[in-house]
């Protein structure tokens, strides 16, 4: 099985640390595909001040020399968020740990990371509620506060709790498919994915209560991907102008219309092209792009392949992070996060 150590440190995150445990542990494909281990740096009892209770580990550092991932949950406190500095063994062990296994952080576990230097130069993303701290203590991080997760390869970043999921989801899903990683969810009972790259809640205004949601059309534009849907023909299903429709849409999703439906459709037509012989042509009209031409430019817009590139790193998934990196880097201009409609 591929082993999983989880570093929990003292005002851990409750939710944080079991939440892997949760998912990890319920991916099946029949037998259980990760084996879920936790350490503390010195092997000894940790507390959370959230929920008052300490937590007893079955290892020390030494773990993470077998971990082929090592995954942060987030902290309430520690030298790491006040300063910036972690303990030089945590450092040389997680810095080691690079050299072998996958990094994996939620929330604010980003800030360990970025304290033993690991995400110098790299896309990451912590709880937005903790971005201009981040930014202060480790300016050479390129910060993406405004996203759920991004997978920079052998390092992955998640926003808070339960960003933790669709992070936990989406290595599942890289690793084994998406038939595993929806059957996880369901096992889970949550959804099987939302869009790494869609916007964390942060204090947005909330539409009025009174006023009607887009959610119906939301659902009405999964189901009918494959027709040609512009704004008029949204607004319309929404019974809205098309201003209020947009504005109400952005309210409630953090994204344009125009954009959270191409990222949807960039999901569909990688759904069909992980699960299915179709054609490339057959795809890009079932997703509702139309020609083969479109979704190329979509797609390689979206996660930096083609099609058959695509569905050749997918169909048989690649364990190697190095290929993951090359095959579907994420946002390859910028570290985007790989996107994953809600």
């Amino acid at each position: 099985m591929h082993r999983i150590a989880m570093v929990v440190l003292d005002d851990f995150a409750t939710l944080d640390v079991g939440i892997p445990g949760q998912v990890f542990w319920a991916a099946l494909d029949p037998d259980r595909l990760y084996e879920i281990v936790t350490c503390t740096p010195d092997g000894l009892p940790v507390r959370t001040s959230a929920a008052g209770y300490a937590l007893t580990p079955d290892h020390d550092l030494s773990v993470l020399k077998t971990a082929d991932t090592v995954l942060v949950p987030g902290i309430h406190g520690g030298s790491a968020l006040t300063d910036g500095t972690i303990d030089p063994s945590l450092r040389t062990a997680l810095r080691e740990a690079a050299q072998h296994s996958r990094l994996i952080s939620i929330c604010t576990g980003a800030f360990v990371l970025a304290a033993a230097g690991l995400l110098d130069g790299r896309p990451a993303t912590t709880h937005w509620r903790n971005a201009d701290r981040f930014r202060e203590l480790f300016p050479r991080v390129r910060l993406r506060p405004d996203v759920l997760f991004v997978d920079d390869g052998d390092i992955l970043t998640s926003a808070g709790v339960s960003a933790g999921i669709d992070l936990c989801l989406h290595v599942i899903r890289r690793d084994h498919g998406s038939k595993v990683a929806n059957r996880t969810a369901k096992r889970c009972v949550t959804a099987p994915f939302r869009e790494g790259g869609q916007a964390q809640y942060i204090d947005r205004p909330l539409p009025d209560p009174l006023d009607t949601s887009t959610a119906s059309t939301r659902t009405w534009m999964q189901e009918n991907l494959h027709d040609p849907l512009d704004l008029t023909v949204l607004a319309a299903h929404a019974r809205m102008s098309v201003r209020t429709f947009t504005r109400r849409f952005r309210e409630e999703t953090g994204l344009s219309p125009a954009r959270w439906l191409a990222r949807l459709r960039v999901e569909h037509a990688r759904h069909l092209l992980e699960t299915t012989d179709l054609s490339v042509d057959v795809i890009a009209r079932q997703a509702g792009f139309g020609t083969a031409v479109s979704l190329r430019q979509h797609l390689h817009t979206a996660v930096g392949v083609s099609p058959l590139a695509y569905r050749q790193a997918f169909r048989t998934p690649a364990a190697d992070p190095a290929v993951i990196r090359a095959a579907v880097a994420t946002g390859v201009a910028d570290g985007a996060a790989l996107p994953r409609p809600a």
